[in-house]
């Protein structure tokens, strides 16, 4: 079997799963990643050889270095693959396949999966509810937008990885103090109607155009709030056969084939109107799910996102057929908070649905699996009661949160 080369590129700490996989399906793998990462645990058993790039700012890179150092490897390795493991890593990894002409997605299409003006507009031509929305280039468009459309409306930077950023407006001045307050990056940035309700988020892997898994969940506080006042993130997956997971199945696969996804894993999020019970396409990402939705998501269906979708990359470089294993019907859920300790401790926490405690720093985070759904929003609330009682430390937003 011959062996294929594969360049991971990630500017956070994740994809271990997803690198560990590919070794073992007899790839070599680079990672090019951040400076300030070489201390992390990434799967060095995995990794065959590895280059830092330094930051400008916080994940973002030169990207006349990135090429030019890419340059530089190319001369004596013959790359096969290149793929971005976190969402600021997309944009990295498209230019790098069309400067060097590698196969995968490039730049046209990951435009829709991570500028949030290109995913509405392509999602509205494509006929896919979504919230009213206006780019703030002009003037008077932006006037004509808020005199047609009823206050609260949020601004929302076009390409941010998480919900930081975002911004909430109840009135014309504020907005327009804002607007004339991002000077040069104004640009950057995209307003839309506020729509109150439930936030939902669908993990799903793609294999030649066809979705070959999904997973569906509903968000219990959505991570704008989480990101902005603090406080617990909560999530728990849908009933495979209930009404909510197939209106989400069925959306989801409408946006992805509109939006032109080919392979790999994705995660996108939609929100229930509370006035209208509609679903709208709020936004997605061609990767696997930040905020451990993929310990989540095994939980309940013992599909590891990251691990099939290696293999989903390993069978598109060899030209073979690529089957998911079955998902299994359990229920599952998860809790994250920022906590005081830097260590927690898990005791009180125990219990027969306890089934992963994940080691994060300064963080409590616990995942639940149970045949029973009330069950699991039960030991959500019970945990979500007690952190919220005796552990909770709630900083600040900081301008940029991490995926």
């Amino acid at each position: 079997m011959e062996e294929k080369t594969i360049v991971c590129i990630s500017c956070y700490y994740k994809g271990y799963d997803f690198m560990d996989e590919m070794k073992k399906l007899g790839n070599k793998i680079i990672l090019i990643t951040s400076e300030g990462l070489k201390e992390k645990n990434w799967p060095w058993n995995a990794i065959d050889e590895v280059f830092y790039m330094s930051e400008l700012k916080p994940s973002v890179w030169n990207m006349e270095h990135l090429v030019q150092g890419f340059s530089h490897l190319m001369k004596t390795r013959k790359v096969d693959a290149v793929v971005a493991l976190d969402d600021y890593d997309v944009e990295k990894a498209a230019l790098i396949r069309e400067t060097f002409r590698i196969p995968g997605m490039g730049q046209t299409t990951h435009r829709y999966f991570r500028d949030k003006l290109a995913m509405r507009q392509k999602a509205k031509d494509s006929g896919i509810s979504v919230p009213e929305f206006t780019a703030v280039f002009n003037n008077d468009e932006v006037n004509s937008f808020v005199e047609k459309v009823p206050a609260p409306w949020v601004l929302k930077p076009r390409s941010e990885a998480s919900a930081s950023g975002i911004k909430k407006f109840l009135s014309k001045d504020e907005l327009w103090n804002e607007l004339n307050a991002l000077g040069e990056e104004r640009h950057l940035f995209l307003l839309e109607s506020f729509k109150p309700g439930d936030v939902y988020h669908v993990d799903s892997l793609t294999f030649n155009k066809e979705i070959v898994f999904t997973s569906a969940s509903k968000y219990l506080a959505p991570p704008m709030q989480v990101s902005h006042e603090g406080g617990v993130f909560r999530s728990k997956t849908l009933g495979r056969y209930s009404d909510e997971f197939k209106a989400l199945e069925e959306v989801n696969a409408k946006v992805l084939s509109s939006f032109g996804l080919m392979n790999g894993a994705t995660h996108t999020e939609f929100i229930r109107g509370k006035a209208d019970g509609k679903w709208y396409f709020l936004e997605t990402s061609s990767r696997v799910g930040g905020a451990h939705i993929p310990d989540l998501v095994e939980a309940s269906s013992n599909i590891n996102i990251w691990r099939e979708w290696a293999k989903i990359e390993d069978a598109l470089l060899r030209g073979k057929s690529y089957q998911a294993s079955k998902p299994t019907g359990y229920y599952s859920g998860l809790i994250v908070a920022l906590i005081k300790d830097k260590q927690p401790d898990y005791t009180a926490f125990e219990s027969e649905e306890a089934i992963k405690f994940l080691p994060i720093d300064h963080h409590v985070g616990i995942v639940y699996k149970s045949s029973d759904p009330d069950v699991i929003q039960q030991r959500l609330d019970s945990a979500a009661e007690k952190i919220q009682a005796e552990m909770l430390n709630i900083l600040p937003p900081k301008s940029k949160l991490t995926s």
